[in-house]
C-alpha cells in the first residue's frame, strides 16, 4: 500500500498501519460470515469486534452494547447466549486467519526461515457464585491465589521475530460439573460434553490445529502439560517435536536400569562449569534474555533433558524435549524453542488488557466460548497489522555494544505494537452517536440498578422474614 504525505515518516506510518487494519478487519469478518445463519448476526459480531478493539476502560454487555449504538444490551446478549451460529467454525477461521497472516508476515520481513512454535498455556477469570459454567475454588495465575473463578487452554501461534496470536481454546469443566445434571442444565454445558484434563484439552486443540493446516516446529507447555503423559505420547504418535518444561521430581531414564528424578540427574552428571553454556533465549524488549543451559541425554536417542539455570539466583528449570528421527537435534534448537514460549503469557496480556478476555460476564458454556472467539479475532486482526508493518515501522537506532556508549542523538521509533495498532483502528472505526444516546443509557442504566435494588432489598426482606417467623 502506497501513501504519498508530505508529513513525517511516523505520520505516514500511522495512515498505512489504520489503512491495513481496517483491510485485515475486512477480511477477518468475510472469513467469518459463513459462519453465521443470518447476516444481521454476522453484522453484530462485526460491531462487537471492533467494540473489543475499541478503547474502553471496561468491556461487559451494557458498555459494548452502549458503544455498538444499540438501545439496550438484549442484541449483544442474544449474540453470546441464543443466536444461530458456530462458534467452533469461527474459532477454525481465525486460526487460518491468523496462522496466514505471521507466515506472510515473515515472508514479508524475510525470515521464512524462523521457528514456528505452538505455545500451551492457560489463563483463568476470576468469578462470583457458583452459577457459571467450569467456575470451582482453584489456584488462578491471574489472581495469584486460590479463587473461585474458570480457566481455559489457549494455544498461541508465535512466528520467531514476527509475531504472536492466540489460535485455538478449550474451557476446563470440572467432573462435578458434567455429572451433574442440575448443574450441567444450569450452565448450559453441552449434552456430549465429557469430561477433559488440561493436557486432554491441549491435544483436541493441536488436533483442530493440525486440521486446518497449521504446523509447528515445536509444542512448548509449562509443567501442566510437561506432566501429562498422555500428552508427550500423542505428540510423539504424531512425530511433533515439543520442549515441555517438568518438575524437579520428573522421572527420566538415562539407561534401561537407571531412572532418576531430574534434579539427582543433574546433581550426578552436570557437575562441572564445562558442561553449562550461557545462552539467549531470545530477544525480550530490554534486550536479550541470558541463561545458562546444559542437556542431558537420555536412553532415548530422541529424548533429552534440558535445564535451564538463572545466572544471578541460579534457580533451576527443567524441560523434557522430543525431536523425532529425521529432524535436526541440537542444543541450540532446543534452547531457542524453549525461549519462544513466553508470548503465549504476553498473548494473555493482550488479550485480557486490550481486548477484555478476561471481562465476560457471560454464564453459559457457549456464550464464554462465542466471547473467547471474537476477543481471539480482534486480537488477531491487530497482531497481524503489526507483524506486517514490523520492519517498515521500524526505525530505531543500533542497540548500545559496550557499557559505557553515549545514547544516540535521535532513538527513532519502535516498530508498531498491537496496542498502537488497536488504538489507531479504534480511531478508525470510531462513529458518531445520534443524540440522545448517552442520555438514554444514562437512563437505561439508572433504571436497571433501581429494578435489580429493589428485587434485591425483597430478597432480603424474605431472608429476614423467614427468620423471624
Amino acid at each position: 500500500m502506497l501513501v504519498r504525505t508530505t508529513g513525517s515518516k511516523a505520520a505516514a506510518a500511522a495512515r498505512i498501519a489504520t489503512g491495513q487494519a481496517r483491510k485485515k478487519r475486512a477480511e477477518m469478518m468475510e472469513l467469518l460470515k459463513s459462519c453465521f445463519a443470518r447476516t444481521g448476526t454476522w453484522l453484530h459480531a462485526g460491531r462487537y469486534v471492533s467494540v473489543l478493539a475499541g478503547e474502553l476502560p471496561k468491556r461487559n454487555g451494557w458498555t459494548i452494547a452502549e458503544h455498538a449504538g444499540d438501545r439496550s444490551p438484549d442484541r449483544t446478549q442474544r449474540l453470546l447466549n441464543r443466536a444461530a451460529w458456530d462458534e467452533m467454525a469461527a474459532m477454525s477461521q481465525v486460526r487460518r486467519f491468523a496462522v496466514a497472516g505471521l507466515d506472510e508476515a515473515a515472508r514479508r520481513n524475510r525470515r521464512e526461515g524462523g521457528m514456528r512454535v505452538g505455545a500451551l498455556d492457560e489463563t483463568g477469570q476470576e468469578k462470583h457464585g457458583a452459577a457459571t459454567a467450569g467456575v470451582k475454588r482453584q489456584y488462578m495465575g491471574c489472581a495469584g491465589r486460590v479463587a473461585n473463578g474458570i480457566n481455559t487452554v489457549h494455544l498461541s501461534y508465535v512466528r520467531e521475530k514476527t509475531g504472536h496470536a492466540l489460535i485455538g481454546a478449550r474451557q476446563w469443566i470440572p467432573a462435578e460439573h458434567i455429572t451433574d445434571p442440575v448443574t450441567s442444565l444450569v450452565t448450559g454445558l453441552p449434552l456430549d460434553l465429557r469430561f477433559r484434563t488440561k493436557g486432554q484439552l491441549a491435544m483436541e486443540i493441536c488436533e483442530d490445529a493440525w486440521a486446518d493446516g497449521s504446523a509447528f516446529d515445536f509444542i512448548c507447555g509449562d509443567e501442566v502439560y510437561g506432566s501429562c503423559t498422555e500428552l508427550r505420547e500423542f505428540l510423539e504418535d504424531h512425530r511433533q517435536a515439543y520442549v515441555l518444561r517438568v518438575a524437579s521430581s520428573f522421572m527420566v531414564t538415562l539407561s534401561p536400569r537407571t531412572r532418576v528424578t531430574c534434579a539427582d540427574a543433574v546433581k550426578q552428571l552436570v557437575k562441572s562449569k564445562q558442561r553449562w553454556q550461557v545462552r539467549s533465549a531470545g530477544k525480550g524488549s530490554k534486550g536479550d534474555r541470558w541463561y545458562a543451559w546444559a542437556w542431558i541425554g537420555t536412553a532415548s536417542p530422541r529424548h533429552h533433558l534440558l535445564i535451564r539455570r538463572h545466572l544471578r539466583t541460579g534457580e533451576l528449570a527443567y524441560h523434557y524435549c522430543y525431536v523425532p528421527e529425521g529432524q535436526l537435534l541440537t542444543m541450540a534448537r532446543l534452547i531457542k524453542a524453549a525461549g519462544l514460549r513466553w508470548p503465549a503469557e504476553e498473548c494473555f496480556e493482550f488479550g485480557k488488557d486490550y481486548f477484555g478476555l478476561d471481562e465476560c460476564q457471560a454464564r453459559l458454556y457457549t456464550a464464554i466460548l462465542r466471547h473467547t472467539v471474537l476477543v481471539m479475532a480482534a486480537l488477531a486482526i491487530c497482531a497481524v497489522t503489526a507483524a506486517q508493518l514490523r520492519d517498515r515501522t521500524d526505525t530505531q537506532a543500533p542497540p548500545p555494544v559496550r557499557p559505557d556508549q553515549l545514547p544516540p542523538p535521535a532513538p527513532g521509533l519502535i516498530p508498531l505494537t498491537v496496542r498502537e495498532v488497536k488504538r489507531l483502528l479504534a480511531a478508525a472505526l470510531g462513529h458518531p452517536e445520534p443524540d440522545g444516546h448517552a442520555e438514554h443509557w444514562l437512563n437505561w442504566r439508572r433504571r436497571h440498578q433501581a429494578r435489580a435494588r429493589w428485587f434485591h432489598q425483597r430478597a432480603r426482606l424474605n431472608r429476614e422474614y423467614s427468620l423471624v417467623t
